[in-house]
C-alpha cells in the first residue's frame, strides 16, 4: 500500500482528519513567528501577494484557499445536511427538536460571552461577535470517538444532530451578514447554473464534464454576486438526491461524499487552515496582546464557556422546564461534557474570523489566534470531561434507566401479553391457566 492509499485511510478516521488540521495550523503559526525576520516576511509574500485580479480582488492564496478551495468542503456540508434532512437525524423533528434548539442556545451563549467581554471592556470591538458561534463536525466528532468510548451512542446522535444545525445557522450568518454590494443579476445567474445542476444530478448524469463546468460557473457568479462564494458549494451540495434509487449500492449524497472526502479533509482543509492560521502574533504586540485583545479574548472565552452556557442551560430549560425528553440513557452531566466539545470551533470560525475584521484592524490576526486557543482549551476540558462520563457510565449508571423504566416496562408487560396469547394460541388453555409441560409443550 503506497503513501496516498495509507493517507486516505487514515483520514476516515474523524480524529486523525482533526490532527491533520491541526498540524497545518501549527505549521503556519509557527513559520508565520518565526524569529527570523526574513522568514516570517517570506510566509506574509507567500500568502498575501495577489497572483491575479477577478472582479476587483486580488487573488492571493490565502484568498484562493477560503473562498474557491473551501467551496468543495461547503459542498460535502451541502450533501451532509441533505441527507440528514431527507433520511437522517433531522428527518423526525420530534425526536430532533432537543438539538436543534440546542444548537441555537448553543450559538446564543457564545454570543452573550463575547458581547459581555465587549461591554466591560475599554475599547470594545464589536466585529467578531459571529466568530465563536461555529462548531466543527468533523473534528468535534473525532474528539468524541476518542475519549467519549464507553458513552452512550444516542450522545454521538445528539452532538452530530447539533453541529449539523450549527453548521447550517452558521452559513446563514455568513450569506446574510458577510454579504457585500449585492448584484442580483449574477445572484439570478447562480441560482439558475445551481438549478441546472441539480436538475442534471436528480437524472443521475454525473459527467465530470457537465458538472465541473457548471459548479465552476456558479462558484463564479456567486463570487460575482457579492454573497460569500462557499455559499455556492453548499447549494450545489443540497441539490444532490440523498434517496437511494433501485440499483444504487449507495445514496448519492453518501457516495460522492466518499469520493471526495479525502480531497477536502486530506488536502483542502489542511491548506485553508495553513493559510487562515498564519498570524504574525510576534511583529503584532506579542502574545500577551493578543490574550488581551477585547475581540480576541471574546472569542477564546466564548468558545469554550459560550457553548456550556448555551447548551447546557438551554438543554436543562428544555428538559426541566418543558419537559422535552433527552435521548435514551442519556443524562445532563453528558450533555454538559459535550457541550465544552461543541467548542472546537476551527474550520468555519476561522473563516467567519478571516471575514469579520477590516484588513488594517489588528484584532483580525488577534482574532483568529484566538479560534485556535478556544479549539485547545475547549478540547482540552471537553475531553476530560467525556472521559469522567464514561467512568460514571461504567460504575454508577443503573442496569435500567431510570430516566425510562416506565418506557421498559410497558415494553415488557407487552411482550408477556404476546407470549400469554401465543401460548394459548398454539396449546390450548389449561385448568390453572399454565400450560402442561411435558413432550411438545412449551415450558414458560
Amino acid at each position: 500500500m503506497g503513501i496516498i492509499s495509507r493517507y486516505r485511510n487514515a483520514l476516515k478516521n474523524e480524529t486523525t482528519a482533526g490532527i491533520v488540521l491541526i498540524i497545518g495550523a501549527v505549521l503556519a503559526l509557527v513559520w508565520a513567528n518565526f524569529p527570523a525576520a526574513s522568514a516570517r516576511q517570506a510566509y506574509e509574500t507567500l500568502a498575501y501577494t495577489p497572483l491575479f485580479d477577478l472582479h476587483g480582488h486580488g487573488m492571493s492564496l490565502s484568498l484562493i484557499a477560503a473562498d474557491f478551495l473551501l467551496a468543495l468542503f461547503f459542498f460535502i456540508v451541502g450533501m451532509e445536511l441533505k441527507q440528514e434532512f431527507v433520511i437522517g437525524s433531522l428527518h423526525d423533528i420530534r425526536k430532533a427538536l432537543v438539538p436543534i434548539l440546542a444548537a441555537v442556545f448553543g450559538m446564543a451563549g457564545p454570543m452573550f460571552v463575547y458581547i459581555t467581554v465587549q461591554l466591560l471592556s475599554a475599547t470594545p470591538n464589536w466585529n467578531g461577535w459571529a466568530v465563536p458561534v461555529a462548531t466543527d463536525i468533523a473534528f468535534a466528532l473525532g474528539v468524541l470517538g476518542l475519549f467519549g468510548k464507553g458513552l452512550p451512542i444516542s450522545l454521538r446522535t445528539f452532538l452530530m444532530t447539533l453541529a449539523v444545525v450549527d453548521d447550517l445557522l452558521g452559513i446563514m450568518i455568513i450569506a446574510v451578514f458577510f454579504s457585500s454590494h449585492l448584484n442580483f443579476l449574477y445572484l439570478g445567474l447562480a441560482v439558475l447554473v445551481v438549478a441546472f445542476f441539480g436538475a442534471l444530478a436528480q437524472k443521475r448524469i454525473l459527467s465530470w464534464y457537465l458538472l465541473w463546468p457548471l459548479g465552476l460557473a456558479a462558484w463564479l457568479f456567486m463570487f460575482m454576486s457579492g454573497i460569500h462564494a462557499t455559499i455556492a458549494g453548499v447549494l450545489l451540495g443540497m441539490t444532490i438526491p440523498a434517496i437511494q434509487r433501485a440499483g444504487e449500492k449507495l445514496p448519492l449524497t453518501e457516495h460522492l461524499t466518499e469520493k471526495l472526502e479525502f480531497y477536502s479533509a486530506g488536502l483542502i482543509l489542511p491548506v485553508f487552515a495553513f493559510f487562515a492560521a498564519g498570524v504574525n502574533v510576534v511583529d503584532s504586540g506579542g502574545f500577551l496582546a493578543m490574550l488581551t485583545d477585547p475581540a480576541a479574548l471574546g472569542i477564546y472565552l466564548g468558545l469554550p464557556l459560550g457553548k456550556m452556557i448555551g447548551i447546557t442551560g438551554g438543554v436543562a430549560l428544555l428538559v426541566y422546564v418543558f419537559k422535552l425528553k433527552l435521548g435514551k440513557n442519556l443524562y445532563m452531566g453528558d450533555i454538559n461534557a459535550v457541550a465544552f466539545v461543541a467548542g472546537i470551533g476551527f474550520t468555519v470560525s476561522l473563516l467567519i474570523a478571516t471575514l469579520s475584521f477590516p484588513d488594517h484592524d489588528p484584532s483580525g490576526p488577534h482574532a483568529r489566534v484566538a479560534v485556535l486557543l478556544g479549539t485547545l482549551i475547549s478540547l482540552v476540558i471537553g475531553a476530560f470531561f467525556l472521559r469522567g462520563r464514561a467512568l460514571w457510565h461504567r460504575h454508577h449508571a443503573p442496569v435500567y434507566d431510570l430516566e425510562h423504566m416506565d418506557e421498559n416496562r410497558a415494553t415488557l408487560e407487552r411482550h408477556e401479553v404476546l407470549a400469554d396469547d401465543w401460548i394459548e394460541e398454539t396449546f390450548g388453555e389449561v385448568p390453572g391457566g399454565e400450560p402442561e409441560v411435558g413432550p411438545g409443550h412449551y415450558d414458560r
